[in-house]
């Protein structure tokens, strides 16, 4: 029997490698013996669709600027953060009050706002620069630590990256995460009813040897592996196309 894993935790580009590695195998076994061309054919039919969608993301010029947009306004709001931080530990009384005053406010939108995903941070860093130009005493604070600099590095790129953002939905709309989702969907359904397949027929074989415990032990064992690398795997691991719209 084939053994099972849990494609939902696969990023794509684990997914969609794992898939074509199954395919791969079967059709290493000449597949024509198998009684398996209409799911095998269907199966990579879906492949195929999730593969274009995949490559159009990654390819996307938009893509790779965002990433280095969003690196921008992370490292501005980790500056302004240690920055901060290490003022709390400051000899004058004053300028530690003045930095928690904002560590405070930082704190009200939840910690590590650069690992929250591409639309959180946007949003909470426009909620964040709203109360420190609008809020007496942050606006107070502000000038105490001459910060203009960088809170105009932060608002520059927030803004930038914002905008980047929304033409990028535009360009490449077919190929959003949502997207892929649904394509991933389909893919399983195919994958199942393949899967599903041999093991019918193996179980149905009435004299052994079953000609399908060789493809079967090697499906086998790339299961295992990716289950290996499920085990293994930091869980701050990003996946670039799958985690830059809902976790970074």
């Amino acid at each position: 029997m084939m053994n099972s894993i849990d494609l939902q935790k696969l990023r794509n580009a684990e997914y969609l490698q794992y898939m074509k590695d199954f395919s791969g195998i079967i059709n290493l076994n000449n597949s024509a013996q198998f009684d398996i061309e209409a799911k095998l054919n269907a199966f990579n039919t879906k492949i195929g669709e999730l593969e274009t969608l995949y490559k159009k993301a990654l390819a996307s010029e938009k893509t790779q600027e965002l990433l280095l947009i969003d690196a921008r306004r992370d490292a501005a709001i980790n500056g302004i953060y240690y920055f901060l931080l290490s003022h709390t530990y400051h000899f004058e009384t004053a300028k530690q009050q003045n930095a928690q005053v904002l560590l405070d406010n930082m704190a009200l939108y939840g910690s590590g706002i650069a690992r929250l995903n591409y639309q959180a941070e946007t949003a909470t860093l426009n909620n964040l620069i709203r109360d420190w130009e609008g809020k007496p005493e942050l606006i107070n604070a502000i000038s105490e630590f001459n910060l203009t600099e960088w809170m105009a590095e932060l608002k520059a790129a927030n803004e930038e990256f914002n905008t980047k953002y929304l033409s990028r939905t535009q360009e490449y709309g077919d190929a959003s995460p949502e997207t892929i989702k649904l394509i991933r969907e389909d893919v399983n359904v195919a994958y199942y009813a393949l899967r599903d397949r041999i093991d019918a027929l193996h179980l149905l074989v009435e004299t052994p040897p079953s000609p399908y415990v060789t493809i079967i032990n090697q499906l086998n064992a790339l299961t295992d592996q990716y289950n290996a690398l499920l085990v293994n795997r930091k869980p701050d691991s990003p996946d670039i196309i799958n985690t830059e719209d809902s976790a970074k």
